[in-house]
């Protein structure tokens, strides 16, 4: 393996290792640790789209022609992408606004970046013995389904603002209901759009 790969593995692994810390140290501050922040995610909307979004990436990763895709990473970053990026977006959001520490946005981006890029770029590099030639656009495209994911799976109706982000509600995360589906699957179809234009698109070129 050449030398920038290696330093570019320790870097992300550092990285990694001091937003472990942080989580570790301040868990209790961050929304993962609440369970308003599950039953939230795993209502029953949420965990219906998720279900079918990851068959459908699973099913069609060894037929998109790219050969660093195949079942197992598929799955994998579809499970890491519906579990992490609802939360990791609105931790970058509200941090951005100064309502969270600059802690918590540095260990959520960690987050974003190991679902979307670097557990891809481990695994490849324990498969194939070496890392894989694509990591640099994967983190494009892949930073793009999550942060749609993570877009799509706040979304939520609320009674004072109707449809909305969750993340721009105070009391975020809460557990939500299972009742706000028809009121808000008109605002699901641009993100269905965007991903399934994006699966068509590695199926095809």
């Amino acid at each position: 393996m050449v030398l920038s790969f290696k330093l570019y593995i320790i870097a992300w692994s550092s990285a990694c290792l001091v937003a472990l810390f942080f989580l570790i140290k301040s868990w209790k501050t961050f929304a993962l640790s609440r369970i308003e922040y599950w039953q939230f995610l795993f209502t029953t909307w949420r965990l219906a789209t998720f279900v079918v979004a990851a068959s459908v990436m699973i099913v069609i990763a060894p037929y998109t022609g790219d050969s660093t895709w195949d079942y197992l990473d598929a799955f994998f970053m579809s499970v890491l992408t519906y579990l992490t990026a609802p939360w990791a977006i609105g931790t970058i959001y509200k941090a951005v606004k100064g309502k969270l520490p600059l802690s918590s946005a540095f260990v959520a981006l960690c987050v974003w970046m190991f679902s979307a890029s670097w557990s891809y770029d481990l695994y490849l590099l324990l498969r194939d013995g070496t890392y894989p030639i694509t990591w640099f656009s994967n983190i494009f495209a892949s930073s793009v389904l999550y942060i749609s994911a993570g877009l799509f799976w706040n979304l939520d109706w609320v009674q004072e603002r109707g449809v909305t982000f969750a993340f721009l509600e105070n009391n975020w995360p809460y557990k939500g209901t299972t009742t706000v589906f028809p009121k808000i699957i008109l605002y699901m179809l641009p993100f269905m759009i965007l991903v399934s234009f994006l699966i068509v698109y590695f199926f095809l070129f």
